[in-house]
């Protein structure tokens, strides 16, 4: 891959970013400890400010399901952007926390957080991009969301 900053591997990806959700509850959307980036729990938030909805293995297939993650990491990105400025404050992805909204029976949950894992590396360069993860079987999300994710990040100094 090209040695090229987090704003310019956007760029090149010609990704549109959603707008940055408010809080709907008692939290903040981001923390900064240190050298330490924190983003509480994201939803598929589309250009529109609409949430994507439905339950993976009922409503939507596992290929929908990838790309709603997808759609939250973007999310994410927003956060990051309107927040920190830009995304070449963040040096590495250090830990994603996927929660998957589906039926008992479907197991494919890290294939579905495979779509903000593999934007993160777009984004940041496999080295810096991927981190550890855990990608875990939730029997409701918020608002029937698809997918929630939560992340940690490394911040240059």
């Amino acid at each position: 891959m090209e040695n090229l900053s987090a704003e310019a591997q956007f760029a090149k990806l010609g990704l549109t970013l959603p707008p940055a959700p408010k809080p709907l509850g008692v939290y903040k959307p981001y923390l900064i400890d240190g050298k330490y980036l924190y983003l509480s729990g994201h939803g598929p938030v589309n250009d529109d400010k609409s949430l994507i909805i439905g339950r993976i293995g009922a409503d939507m297939d596992q290929e929908q399901g990838k790309l709603a993650a997808r759609q939250v990491g973007l999310t994410m990105l927003s956060t990051i952007k309107t927040n920190l400025g830009t995304l070449n404050r963040v040096k590495r992805v250090i830990k994603v926390l996927g929660m998957v909204n589906c039926t008992p029976d479907f197991e494919k949950h890290p294939f579905i957080i495979n779509g903000c894992s593999e934007l993160f590396a777009q984004i940041w360069g496999e080295e810096n991009g991927i981190g550890t993860r855990s990608a875990v079987g939730f029997g409701s999300l918020p608002d029937n969301i698809p997918v929630e994710i939560e992340a940690m990040f490394e911040l240059h100094e």
